[in-house]
């Protein structure tokens, strides 16, 4: 259900209106079609039976020879008129539909007394005219019925046809006040009919208007969530960004000035935890410098090699110190870089330092990214593998798509619980470790470690040369 659901707030909200919508309107548009069906249906039998009534009225008030001629000339269809001494016997229901109890009813209404009457009515006019199975000889009205369709031309019968396939067909007999029958034959219509096309047209344009006005409204209040979210993601790679404008309605002046108070509380933060952590680091420098000098009067070259090691491991964490704490402040300068020319640059400093570094293969286009922070990176990395396997080699595999470097040293590895660990800070070495994921993750990309199968630990950089 969840992968049926669009991923956004808007997609979601234009879903739920859009659904209320249109099944709003069909609802709408179906009572309005079944109330309209039945004022025609009411109107039309309501016509019909006021017109029988005053032929049943015209017809009491005449002698019978009368009645008989007056009754042919009334005979016109689709009514059609027979005088009859009893009641027709029909194949069609009789009283039992709610088309025939309102036409019954109006048939009394219309004729002001409770006189006998039977109404039967049927989908298809024959039943209702007795066509199917009539127990007596056809009524008169039915021949002057099929001459009068017989001298039609084809497409006027076929619009006849039609016209009558829409309808109800009605038999009604009445008994006059002498006691004879008279028979109408007559149709109405169904109610069923298909919908005016200006009335589909008219709820059409009304959908159309009602989601136009929905997709702005929704996209209107929607549009701060994403400005807000856009303004939370940048904030990861730039904490100096500009701040969010305080505007709109009251909700979102309050989410952007409580968004602004943070990231000025970060700075804040930062640039005091920054202070603090530079003065510590750069007065280390002074300290370590005098136990080195000491270090180098020792006698025992054991002891010596031993503290030149710790010694050196301290000068490495208070630089990673001042790099981390110098590259929180510093915004990214992203531009072309010269992959190969900032690795030899590296592998030079390196052996100038007695540091054993190898490069193969060829990058074929620049990298676009933040040079000082890619040659942090690299020049960490650089040194926990020069530091703890004597030697690097950087593997360089540069794709369409993405620049891959690996620094292969021959250490003795980690422990594979550990490969994770030493990325936290101070975690031997971690803390330059962690800078230099940091930077990749920054840069769009990701640092892994893994040991080799012939020895050694391998880096793997990996960064997309679109810049994030």
């Amino acid at each position: 259900m969840k992968r049926l659901l669009p991923a956004s707030l808007f997609g979601r909200m234009m879903l739920v209106l859009s659904s209320g919508l249109i099944l709003a309107q069909l609802l709408s548009a179906s009572i309005n079609f079944a109330e309209r069906d039945r004022a025609v249906l009411r109107n039309s039998g309501m016509q019909s039976a006021q017109r029988i009534a005053d032929v049943v009225k015209l017809l009491d008030s005449m002698p019978h020879q009368e009645r008989l001629r007056i009754a042919k000339i009334l005979s016109v269809p689709p009514q059609v008129v027979d005088l009859e001494p009893s009641p027709i016997k029909t194949t069609a229901a009789a009283m039992r539909s709610a088309q025939t109890m309102m036409f019954s009813q109006a048939l009394h209404s219309a004729l002001g007394d409770e006189r006998p009457l039977i109404v039967s009515a049927s989908a298809n006019p024959s039943e209702a005219i007795g066509f199917s199975d009539m127990h007596r000889r056809p009524l008169p009205g039915m021949a002057s019925m099929a001459a009068y369709m017989s001298g039609m031309t084809q497409a006027s019968r076929s619009s006849m046809q039609a016209f009558m396939a829409e309808k109800l067909g009605f038999l009604i007999q009445v008994q006059l006040h002498d006691g004879s029958w008279v028979a109408f034959t007559t149709q109405l219509h169904q109610g069923a009919q298909a919908p005016p096309w200006h009335l589909l047209l008219t709820l059409l344009v009304l959908l159309a208007s009602v989601l136009f006005l929905s997709f702005v409204a929704v996209r209107w209040m929607t549009r701060p969530l994403a400005v807000l979210a856009s303004a939370a993601e940048s904030l990861g790679e730039d904490i100096h960004r500009p701040p969010l404008p305080e505007a709109g309605p009251a909700e979102v002046r309050r989410a952007a000035h409580a968004f602004n108070t943070m990231q000025a509380q970060l700075i804040r933060f930062i640039t005091d935890r920054t202070r603090i952590f530079s003065a510590m680091s750069h007065d280390l420098k002074t300290p370590i410098t005098r136990m080195r000098l000491r270090a180098e009067l020792l006698d025992d070259d054991d002891v010596r090699a031993r503290f030149e090691k710790d010694l050196l491991e301290m000068e490495q964490m208070v630089k990673y110190t001042l790099d981390f704490m110098r590259g929180l402040d510093q915004p990214q300068h992203i531009q072309p870089i010269d992959i190969m020319s900032l690795l030899e640059s590296l592998q030079a400093d390196a052996e100038e330092m007695g540091r054993v570094v190898q490069i193969q293969g060829r990058t074929n286009k620049p990298f676009v990214g933040d040079p000082a922070r890619i040659k942090r990176c690299l020049a960490n990395l650089l040194d926990n593998a020069v530091l703890y396997g004597e030697r690097a080699l950087i593997v360089v595999d540069d794709s369409a798509t993405s620049l891959t470097l690996r620094i292969q040293d021959q250490g003795p590895g980690i422990p594979e619980e550990e490969l994770e660990k030493v990325f936290e800070p101070f975690y031997r070495l971690g803390l330059g470790l962690g800078i230099a994921r940091d930077i990749a993750r920054a840069a769009g990309g990701r640092l892994t470690l893994q040991n080799r199968r012939d020895g050694g630990m391998e880096a793997i950089l990996e960064l997309p040369h679109s810049p994030a």
